[in-house]
Formats: C-alpha cells, sequence, structure tokens
C-alpha cells in the first residue's frame, strides 16, 4: 500500500516524501515495518515516478530543459514532450529503482543493513534505539470518528488542484505570446513553483476543514496544526544547510569541472555508462538532481551533437538515470532529507539503508547502458536491463525465503 501511494503522488517529490510518510507510518508501525523501510519505500517511490512522469514538477522542468536543448542543436523533428517520452524509457535507473522497490515490498527482501533493522523492528524497535527517538515524533490527540474519506479527500484534492494549476499557469503563458491552448505546449511552459504553492494551499486548507469538521475543538485543532508543523522543524534545519552547501558547491564550479573530464576523451559507445557514472557523482556531491540536470543535460547534448547525433537522447536518458541515482545516495538530498523525515527515521539510517538497493540498481544500470553503447541498440539495452533485474530479484526472493528475518527474542 506504501509503495502504491508513493506512486498515485506524482506531482512533486516534497508533497510524495511527506504525505505518504505521514500517511503510513501508524500503519507500517502497527505492522511491525521498521522506519528506515518506511523511508526507503518512501524515497524510492519519489524521485523515480516524478522523473519519469511528464504531469510532474520534475517533467515539467525537465521538458523545459529540452525544448532549450532542441532549439539550439536546431533539432525539429521530434517535440520536447515526445523526446521526454523517450528518455523515460531510457531512464534505466529510475525504472530499475521502481522494479526493485516493488519486489522489495512484494517479496519482503530484507539485504545490507536493512536487515538488522527489520530484525529489530521484529523485535519491537521500529528504529535504532542505540539513536534515541527520531526527530519527528510527537503526539496528537485523534478523533474516534475518523474514516477513510478523512484522509483521501484531501490526498485528491491536492493532486487535482495541483495538475489543474500546472495546465492553467501553462495555458496563461501560452496566452502571453498569443499562442493557442496546446496541452503539450502547456507543459512546457507551466510555472512549476507558482502551481505548487497554490495546489498545496488548497489541500492544506481541504485538510483544515476535514479537521473542523469533526468539531474537535478549537485548541485540539491548533494543536494539531502546531504539532504538524513542529515535526517538520528538523527537517527545515537540515535543508536550510543543505542548499547553503549546496550553492557553496555550485560556486565553485564541481559539476563543471567533473563535466570537463570526460568531454573530447572517450569514444561515443562509452559516453552513457560514463554520463550516468558522471552524474552521479555529480548529485551525490552536490546533493541536487535538478542542478545537475541543468548543469549535464546541455553538456549531454553538445557532446551528442559533436561526436554523434543518434546518441543524444540515449546520453540524455543516462544523464537523468545518473542524476536520480546520485540523488538518492546524498546525505545532503532534500529528497533525502524529507523522506527520512516523513518516515520519523533517523536521517544517517535512511542513508546507510537505502544505499545497497540504490547500488545494485546502479549496477544493474550501468551493465544495461554499457550493452545498449557497444551494440547501438537501445533493445539490447531494455533486454540487458530486464535480464538483471530479473536475475537479481529472483536471487534476492529465493535468499530471503531460505533465511527469514525472524524476531531475536
Amino acid at each position: 500500500m506504501t509503495v502504491m501511494l508513493g506512486v498515485f503522488i506524482f506531482i512533486d517529490d516534497y508533497f510524495n516524501s511527506l504525505a505518504v510518510g505521514n500517511i503510513c507510518r501508524p500503519l507500517t508501525d502497527r505492522q511491525g515495518l521498521s522506519r528506515a523501510r518506511l523511508a526507503y519505500l518512501i524515497d524510492s517511490t519519489a524521485a523515480p515516478v516524478c522523473v519519469l512522469t511528464p504531469i510532474s514538477s520534475w517533467g515539467a522542468y525537465i521538458i523545459s530543459l529540452i525544448a532549450g536543448i532542441l532549439a539550439t542543436h536546431h533539432i525539429t523533428d521530434i517535440s520536447p514532450f515526445g523526446a521526454f517520452l523517450e528518455l523515460s524509457a531510457l531512464n534505466y535507473y529510475a525504472i530499475a529503482a521502481l522494479v526493485l522497490v516493488i519486489a522489495s515490498a512484494w517479496f519482503d527482501i530484507n539485504f545490507g543493513a536493512m536487515r538488522r533493522h527489520a530484525v529489530a523492528a521484529r523485535d519491537g524497535e521500529l528504529f535504532d534505539a542505540s539513536r534515541g527517538n527520531p526527530p519527528g515524533n510527537t503526539h496528537v490527540e485523534e478523533s474516534k470518528r475518523g474514516r477513510p474519506m478523512d484522509l483521501l479527500i484531501p490526498i485528491v484534492v491536492l493532486v487535482i488542484a495541483t495538475f489543474f494549476m500546472i495546465v492553467q499557469t501553462g495555458a496563461s503563458a501560452l496566452a502571453a505570446d498569443g499562442e493557442a491552448f496546446d496541452i503539450i505546449r502547456a507543459f512546457e511552459l507551466t510555472d512549476v513553483a507558482k502551481s505548487l504553492i497554490i495546489g498545496g494551499a488548497i489541500g492544506l486548507l481541504t485538510a483544515v476543514l476535514m479537521l473542523l469538521r469533526h468539531r474537535m475543538g478549537m485548541s485540539r485543532s491548533v494543536g494539531a496544526i502546531v504539532q504538524g508543523a513542529r515535526s517538520m522543524m528538523p527537517a527545515v534545519y537540515i535543508l536550510i544547510f543543505a542548499w547553503l552547501l549546496t550553492g557553496i558547491i555550485g560556486s565553485l564550479g564541481t559539476g563543471q569541472y567533473l563535466a570537463t573530464l570526460v568531454d573530447g576523451v572517450v569514444s561515443p559507445t562509452w559516453l552513457p555508462m560514463l554520463l550516468f557514472v558522471l552524474s552521479g557523482l555529480m548529485a551525490f556531491a552536490t546533493g541536487t538532481s535538478w542542478g545537475t540536470f541543468g548543469i549535464m543535460l546541455p553538456i549531454a547534448g553538445d557532446m551528442a551533437a559533436a561526436t554523434e547525433i543518434s546518441m543524444m537522447l540515449p546520453m540524455m536518458g543516462a544523464v537523468l538515470a545518473g542524476s536520480v541515482f546520485g540523488d538518492h545516495c546524498s546525505p545532503i538530498s532534500d529528497t533525502t532529507i524529507l523522506s527520512s523525515t516523513g518516515a520519523s527515521c533517523h536521517h544517517i539510517d535512511h542513508v546507510m539503508t537505502q544505499l545497497p538497493y540504490a547500488l545494485l540498481g546502479a549496477a544493474i544500470s550501468l551493465l544495461a547502458y554499457l550493452v545498449m553503447g557497444l551494440t547501438d541498440s537501445t533493445l539490447f539495452g531494455w533486454l540487458s536491463l530486464a535480464g538483471l533485474l530479473f536475475v537479481s530479484i529472483a536471487w534476492l526472493a529465493r535468499r530471503e525465503r531460505a533465511n527469514p528475518v525472524v524476531a531475536r527474542i
């Protein structure tokens, strides 16, 4: 249920991490699922889903970047929206991460540091007791008349309102330019920040109205709102310092320096694989996949235009995949921070338990990009990705059945 809800809330990774975490945490606690496992399920259905979906904040941002790259190189035989759809099919890491998290939930796969947390959770320790209580744990007196619709209505309103604002702001930009309305062009020109703010405000207002409907009293209602805001403060502190660090790294030109290490040095055959690695390192070092997109997508376009123009989309797909991989592994990534906050999991616990899953997905993706580069065929790249995922999941599921997680007491 946690995975499916993470897939459903595809508008933005921030919304995904916080909403899914706060919704599913009481349920997973009852079922003896560790907070680290919950954080992994949240994080691996946040960025991977958003980066594959055109009707998301990520999709709108990437489409706008693609439009500029295609215009720069005078490519007119494909639209930015169509190019994004093709790039989604070539984003091997995002696909691998989604398949692995679904398999992990279905077969209850625990390996690496996650296994220790799973054993502890079976004993009733939902988080690492040696670190004390995780940040964000607050107690709010619950209504006795709560219903599932009290949860579903604000979430559905949030998704619909945000989607509507994405289309509306795009339509306003089209009208300002004197163009006729076109849904694809609207996604390309949408104002992502404005859409998220208004959609989030409408979702929040709906949640407050649902709260008042229960007549819990002004003091209890205000107390619930204050507790909710207070539970977010650790994430706010970490994010502020992470953004400061990211800004400093950007001013130092770290991304541009890493990009120059391979530019014009290697054969086009190896470029998808190397761009995947380079983008992953950059996203890990800077803590931002969006910043990596902005730096590396134009560089990938320039490199493809200078070497082999037919490799442009595969190379850009490798950039998207590597950026998401680095973002998943980075302890200063905002998505990683908010996933641990949403799950009320210690941040470093989340980073260390998610790392083995992310590295497995990255290794599979790396081999798939290598096959695609050597064969010059996206079909063979896809077949190798599917085959490696099948073998890996079958081996892990068999290993889990042979040695299931049990309580120590």
